[in-house]
C-alpha cells in the first residue's frame, strides 16, 4: 500500500489487519510513527513498514521486491489548495509517481513474478463542473483544479498500462470523505476546529469559505471497505465511484456540526478560505460499485458527523 502513513492509508491498514491479510505498509522516509490501531505500534503483527517515495523508480522498485498480490495505491498530493500552490508538484506525485508505480508492477508481471491487482484511487473531483446530477463514470473528465488534471493523468497512466500490458488495474473514484485523522487543511475537520475555538471564545462568528456547494459525504470507514471489496470482485479497466448518492450542502454540514458540538457562532464568509472555480454540486452515483462487489456504506451521515466531533474531541 502506498501512502500507508496518511489519513486513508491509516483506516485501511486497520480494515485489512481486521480482516486477516498481511500489509507492506509504504510510508515515506522520514515521516512520523504511525499506530495502525489503539496500542499497535508502527510495524505490529502483520504490518511489514517499507520505505516507499513515490516519485523515485529505485525506491518503487525495492518496494514491489517481495512481490504483493495487490497494490493499493493512495500516495497523493491530496489537497486541492496544496496542488495549486504547486501545480508541478501534483503531477509529479500523483500522475508520474502513478505512472512509475504501474510501470514497476507490469515489470514484476512480465517476469512471472506476481499478477497483482492494482487499485488506484482517483477521485470523484476529476468530473468538474456539471449539472446538479449523479455523476456517472461514463461522464466525460472536465477538471478545473491542478489537483483533479493531474488524478486525471494518473487515471490515464494505468489504464494506457492496463491496456498494454494486461496489468489487472481498477480505478476508484472517491466522493468527498471524512474521519477521524483527518487534517484540518479539509473542509469538515476544519469546520470541527473553528467551532470548537469559537465555543471556547465566545466568538460570535466563524470564518468560513463558500458553503453553497453541495457534497457526497463519505465515512472514511466505509470507503475503505469498498476498497477491500474492489481488489476481490472489481474488474481490471473499469473505473468505480465510491459514494453514497446524497447531496449535503457545506451549510447544512456547518450547521450540523455546530449543532454537535453545542457553537452558537454563526458562519462568515472569509475570501481567503473560498476556493476559486468551485465545483456547485458533485455527487456520485455508485450503482456500479454495489452491482459489482455488494457494497454499501453502513455508516449514517449523522454518525460520521458525530464521530468526527468526537475523534476531534480526544
Amino acid at each position: 500500500m502506498t501512502g500507508a502513513d496518511g489519513f486513508v492509508g491509516r483506516h485501511l491498514v486497520r480494515h485489512l489487519l481486521r480482516s486477516g491479510d498481511e500489509v507492506a505498509a509504504g510510508c515515506r522516509p522520514g515521516g512520523p510513527a504511525v499506530e495502525w490501531g489503539r496500542g499497535a505500534p508502527m510495524g505490529g503483527a502483520g504490518v511489514e513498514v517499507t520505505p516507499l517515495e513515490i516519485t523515485d523508480d529505485a525506491s518503487i522498485a525495492a518496494a514491489l521486491a517481495r512481490a504483493p498480490e495487490a497494490i493499493v495505491h493512495l500516495a497523493a498530493v491530496a489537497s486541492v489548495r496544496v496542488a495549486r500552490q504547486d501545480p508541478g508538484a501534483a503531477w509529479e506525485v500523483n500522475a508520474a509517481g502513478t505512472a512509475r508505480l504501474v510501470a514497476g508492477a507490469a515489470r514484476l508481471r512480465e517476469a512471472g513474478r506476481s499478477d497483482p491487482v492494482v487499485l488506484v484511487v482517483s477521485s470523484g473531483e476529476v468530473y468538474g463542473a456539471g449539472p446538479a446530477a449523479l455523476r456517472l463514470e461514463t461522464d466525460p473528465l472536465l477538471p478545473i483544479s491542478p489537483y483533479a488534471a493531474s488524478k486525471v493523468g494518473a487515471e490515464a497512466a494505468a489504464l494506457e498500462s492496463w491496456r498494454r500490458t494486461g496489468l489487472r488495474v481498477i480505478v476508484a473514484r472517491p466522493f468527498t470523505h471524512t474521519g477521524a485523522g483527518q487534517s484540518a487543511q479539509f473542509v469538515l475537520p476544519a469546520f470541527v476546529e473553528r467551532l470548537r475555538a469559537a465555543r471556547a471564545s465566545g466568538a460570535a462568528t466563524v470564518p468560513t469559505g463558500n458553503l453553497t456547494p453541495v457534497r457526497d459525504l463519505l465515512d472514511v470507514r466505509d470507503v475503505v471497505t469498498a476498497y477491500r471489496a474492489l481488489l476481490e470482485r472489481g474488474t481490471a479497466g473499469e473505473v468505480y465511484n465510491v459514494s453514497r448518492g446524497e447531496g449535503v450542502s457545506l451549510a447544512e454540514a456547518f450547521a450540523r456540526l455546530a449543532a454537535l458540538i453545542g457553537a452558537r457562532a454563526v458562519p462568515v464568509a472569509d475570501p481567503a478560505l473560498a476556493r476559486s472555480n468551485d465545483i456547485p454540486h458533485l455527487v456520485g452515483d455508485s450503482t456500479k460499485l454495489r452491482r459489482a462487489t455488494g457494497w454499501a456504506p453502513t455508516m449514517s451521515l449523522e454518525q460520521t458527523l458525530r464521530g468526527l466531533v468526537d475523534a476531534e474531541a480526544d
